[in-house]
This record gives C-alpha cells, sequence and structure tokens, in this order.
C-alpha cells in the first residue's frame, strides 16, 4: 500500500524533499542543546570560569529559535504536502466513484461510499503527517542521538540502548492485534454512517410511523458497537504506551545509577551524566510517543485498504476503443434484439427480448410491476449492459458509441425527479456549458413551467435546497421535464413520469409532450394505461417476455390478453 501511496506523493516531491531537509535541521537544531548543557556545566561551571558563559548561552537560545523556525516551517510544509496529497487522492477516488456500473451502487449504500471519501482518505493523510513522516523524523533524531551517544561514552550508550529490545518485542506483539482492531473499527464507523444516512433520509417515513424510539434503540446499538470496537483500540494503546513509559523509566534509572558510579570512579563527568539525561529523554521521547504513531499508522492502513479496494473496483461499462461518432442529432431508431439480461447474471429479468421502433414512433411499454419495463430504459442508456443479445441505436450497437454522447442523445424523465443543491438554471443545464441560458428558458417554455421560475423572487437564478425541498412535487417534475428536453435529445423517455404528480400537473404534463415530443422517438413507461393509449404501439411486458404488442384498440381486441386485463382492472 505505502507503493501505491507515494503515487500520489509523487507529484508534490519538491514540497516532500523541502520538508525532509526542514526535518533533518530541526533534528539538528534539537540534538545540539544537550550537548550545549554539557559544555556550560563541564567547561564553565565545573572549571570555575565564566568567560564562555554568555557565548553559549547565545549558542543555546540561537538553538532554541531556530528550533521554533524550522519546526513552524517544517510542520507547514508537510501539512501542505499532505493536503495536496489528500485533494488529489479524493478527486480521484470521486472521479472513479462516476465511472463505476450501476450495479456498484445497488451493492454498496451511500453511507459506505461517504466513509470512504471523508473519513478514510483523512485517515491517509493522517498516516502521511503525523505517521510515515514523523516516524522518519523519529528515526533521524534516534540515528543522531546514537551517534552522539557513542561519541560521549559508549558504556553509558549501551546501557540507554537497553531499550531498544524490549520496545521491537512490544511493537511485534501488538502489531497484529492493533491493526485487525482498527479494521474494525473502520467497518463500525461505515455501519453507523450508514445508519445515520438512511434514518436521516427516511426521517418523515419514521416519524409518520412513529418509529422513532425504534431507530433510536437500533441506532443506539450500533453506535455502542462502534464505541466498543474504539475501546479496544485504546485499550491495546494504554497498554502500549504504560509498557512503553516504564521500559524508559526503567532505563533512564540506570542511566543515572551507572552516571553516578561512573563519576565516583572518575571516567564520567557531571556534564556528560547531564547531557547523557537530556539525550536519553529525547531517545525515549519518540519510543513512548510510537504507540500514538502506531495507532495512527494502524488507523491510516485500514483506511487505506478500503480506499484501494474501491479505486481497484474495475469499471465494466466503458465506451469503445475506436467509438463511432455522432454526427449531428440521432435519426432514434431503436431495436432490441435478442436481449437477455438479469441484475444477478443466474436469474434473468429479461428474456430474449426482440422489437424495434421507428424514428420518430412514440411508444408506450406497460405491463405488470417487475415485468422488466425499467430495466430496458436502463439496458438503452448503458446502467447495465446486457449478457446475451444487441440493442441498436440507427442500427449501431450502443456499445460502438462513444458513452457520453449516447446518454445526452436520450432523455430521461425519472419518477424518482432528483433536484441538486445550486440555482434552477444549474438544476437544468446541469451545469453543461454546451447547454446556454436561451436553451433553458426554451425548455422551460415548453413544458409550460418558465412563467413559475419567473415568479420566484430570484427568477432561474433562486436557489434550489438540498434534494429541491423548496419545491412542490409537481414543480419538481417539472424542472425534471425541462432538464430532458435542455439537452434536445433524440429519443425521449418517460419512465412513470407523472406517476406521483396531481391531476393538474398532469394536465400540464400533457399539454407539453404534444410539443416536447414532436420529432421525437419517444418511450413512454407507465402503469396507468391512460399515458399510454395514443401511443403508436404499446409494448406489453410479462415477467421480462414480450408477450403483446400494437395499437391501443388492438389490443383490448384480445380479452384474454394482459393488456385487455390491465385496463378492465382499472376501468372498474
Amino acid at each position: 500500500m505505502m507503493r501505491r501511496l507515494w503515487g500520489y506523493i509523487r507529484p508534490h516531491r519538491m514540497l516532500v524533499s523541502a520538508s525532509l531537509v526542514l526535518l533533518f535541521a530541526v533534528s539538528g537544531a534539537q540534538l545540539v542543546q544537550p550537548y550545549l548543557i554539557k559544555r556550560v556545566i563541564d567547561d564553565q561551571i565545573a572549571a570555575g570560569r565564566m568567560d564562555g558563559l554568555g557565548y553559549l548561552a547565545l549558542l543555546f537560545l540561537a538553538a532554541l529559535l531556530a528550533e521554533f523556525v524550522l519546526r513552524f516551517a517544517q510542520i507547514y510544509v508537510l501539512e501542505q504536502t499532505g493536503q495536496n496529497v489528500v485533494f488529489d487522492l479524493r478527486n480521484e477516488s470521486f472521479a472513479h466513484l462516476q465511472r463505476l456500473p450501476s450495479s456498484f451502487f445497488d451493492r454498496n449504500p451511500v453511507g459506505r461510499l461517504m466513509t470512504r471519501l471523508t473519513s478514510d482518505v483523512e485517515a491517509l493523510h493522517e498516516l502521511f503527517t503525523s505517521g510515515v513522516v514523523m516516524i522518519l523524523a523519529d528515526l533521524v533524531k534516534l540515528v543522531g542521538i546514537v551517534a552522539i551517544l557513542l561519541w560521549m561514552d559508549w558504556r553509558l550508550a549501551l546501557v540507554t540502548f537497553t531499550v531498544i529490545p524490549p520496545t521491537l518485542i512490544l511493537t511485534w506483539f501488538f502489531r497484529a492485534r492493533m491493526r485487525e482492531t482498527y479494521r474494525h473499527v473502520r467497518a463500525m464507523l461505515t455501519k453507523l454512517n450508514i445508519e445515520l444516512q438512511e434514518n436521516v433520509s427516511g426521517m418523515r417515513i419514521v416519524q409518520l410511523f412513529a418509529r422513532e424510539r425504534e431507530m433510536a434503540e437500533s441506532f443506539g446499538e450500533t453506535n455502542r458497537e462502534h464505541e466498543q470496537a474504539q475501546l479496544r483500540g485504546v485499550r491495546y494503546d494504554s497498554i502500549f504506551s504504560a509498557l512503553a513509559e516504564l521500559i524508559g523509566s526503567v532505563t533512564l534509572a540506570a542511566i543515572v545509577w551507572a552516571g553516578g558510579w561512573g563519576i565516583l570512579e572518575g571516567w564520567v563527568t557531571f556534564g556528560t551524566l547531564v547531557a547523557f539525561i537530556e539525550y536519553a529523554a529525547k531517545f525515549f521521547r519518540p519510543v513512548q510517543e510510537l504507540s500514538q504513531r502506531y495507532t495512527v499508522m494502524q488507523a491510516a492502513m485500514a483506511a487505506g485498504e478500503r480506499i484501494f479496494d474501491l479505486l481497484d473496483t474495475p469499471v465494466t461499462i466503458r465506451s469503445a476503443a475506436a467509438p463511432t461518432p455522432i454526427h449531428g442529432r440521432l435519426k432514434g431508431e431503436i431495436v432490441f434484439d435478442g436481449v437477455t439480461f438479469g441484475y444477478d447474471p443466474d436469474q434473468p429479468v429479461l428474456h430474449d427480448v426482440s422489437f424495434r421502433i421507428a424514428p420518430g414512433e412514440r411508444v408506450g411499454i406497460v405491463g405488470w410491476t417487475g415485468s422488466g419495463k425499467s430495466t430496458l430504459i436502463r439496458l438503452l442508456v448503458r446502467l447495465y449492459d446486457i449478457q446475451a443479445g444487441r440493442i441498436l441505436v440507427d442500427g449501431v450497437d450502443i456499445r460502438e458509441y462513444e458513452l457520453a454522447e449516447l446518454r445526452r442523445s436520450i432523455g430521461v424523465v425519472l419518477q424518482d425527479h432528483f433536484l441538486f443543491a445550486g440555482t434552477v438554471e444549474n438544476n437544468i443545464s446541469l451545469g453543461d456549458s454546451r447547454v446556454t441560458r436561451e436553451q433553458v428558458r426554451a425548455a422551460a417554455e415548453a413544458v409550460h413551467v418558465h412563467r413559475l421560475i419567473e415568479r420566484l423572487p430570484g427568477g432561474y437564478d433562486e436557489n434550489v435546497r438540498e434534494r429541491g425541498s423548496n419545491f412542490s412535487t409537481g414543480e419538481k417534475q417539472l424542472f425534471a421535464f425541462a432538464r430532458a428536453i435542455a439537452f434536445d435529445p433524440a429519443v425521449l423517455v418517460l419512465d412513470e413520469a407523472t406517476a406521483s404528480v396531481d391531476p393538474e400537473t398532469e394536465r400540464r404534463i400533457q399539454q407539453a409532450l404534444t410539443t416536447v415530443l414532436s420529432g421525437r422517438t419517444s418511450i413512454l413507461i407507465a402503469h396507468r394505461l391512460a399515458t399510454v393509449r395514443d401511443a403508436d404501439r404499446i409494448l406489453v411486458l410479462h415477467h421480462g417476455r414480450l408477450i403483446e404488442q400494437g395499437p391501443h384498440e388492438a389490443l383490448l381486441d384480445r380479452p384474454d390478453g394482459i393488456y385487455a386485463t390491465l385496463y378492465t382492472l382499472q376501468s372498474a
């Protein structure tokens, strides 16, 4: 994983190099300070001299100031580098997420994906700034201290180094346990986010059915699992820290004992012992902080595994390597040729479906719930790819077109009309610079929503709240119609587009359809047969098979047919 993370650090190697240079400089400023104290004690105080005391004091002050300035610069550069890495990684993760097929989102709740792009990415920032680099800084400091201690007195140095073996054993013992614990913590955090997102999104249902207490209890159980996972990590961290502190304290006591004996024997000066104690404190501090660094490392490694799992998810729906270009506007001929498809390949929802829609033809698709009506449209715009057969648009297999061009040529209005936070204009144009304000206005006029927009305080610049909460269901549906029309598609699909609107809004939509559908191939998916009775042809699906097709009157002439049965039930 570190090799992959380096791929994101490499573009910022100049900042990384600057941070490393500053890191060495900070370590140098820190390591010179105990030596200056030794010089003051041995060369000045113990010798009864004062001539160099002021000079050494100024050097010590300069070392402190240099450490302050260099540490500030090093932390700033390090944080800037870390934020740049997080920026790149989050952008790449988001871009990759947008290219993944709908089947991926069927398997992964929103809360899980939110965790990947927020807290998991932030954990990798901690890995870089508080983990790897700080461990490197500690190693530089430790190497410097080892060299100085051996130079000053190898016997006291060996006493100091007795801390290393038990620390290595301690680290090895806790390594696997802490990694597994923090994997569990990240999994519990994801579960917590999923449940929180679902409950907030479905709050109206929760309140309507008075399920607040039950939902709070369920969330409390998940929160308790997360707390227990965190406490397990804290437990390991506390034990590791306490043992590291104990090892350091015992070693420091051994240095004082050996150094005191050395002073009495004459092979250690008092200044050397004081310097050794100072260096030992600097030596033990990184060892004692290793538990914190290790906690950050293990949490970040667990998060990194999950992020790179996301980035390794294959993009299965792609444009052709040499796509067939779309010149101008498609004619709108659609052919399904022996199409078989299942969301689970072993359980097809469409079986050998074949039909042709002529350019400019208006076709209705009806059937019982679960018959596969909406699935046809998802396949037409390649939200999913078929398992058998072909889908042709203007005689070309849709897999041969550039994916974005294909989808721009097919406008889809869904029953679930989603509005983004932003302005009304941006919700119609979706921020596409190729869609001008004039086109947005023309689309709004075509679906009879222009006057409504003009009456808003901000007009087309009126702010839309999250999910369009400041607009009615009917108004949001009209915006969705305008959005589809603004891109001037050759094919227009209405998937239960009027199922959740009031009669007045439906009447306005039906009026708009006369203008909107003119000159376009159109597909109307509906439960209410009144919506499709004026279609040129109606396709009837049953259990994923096309069993009837024809005009409204012709289908009614088959009294035992599915369409006639549906019509009789709705008429009753």
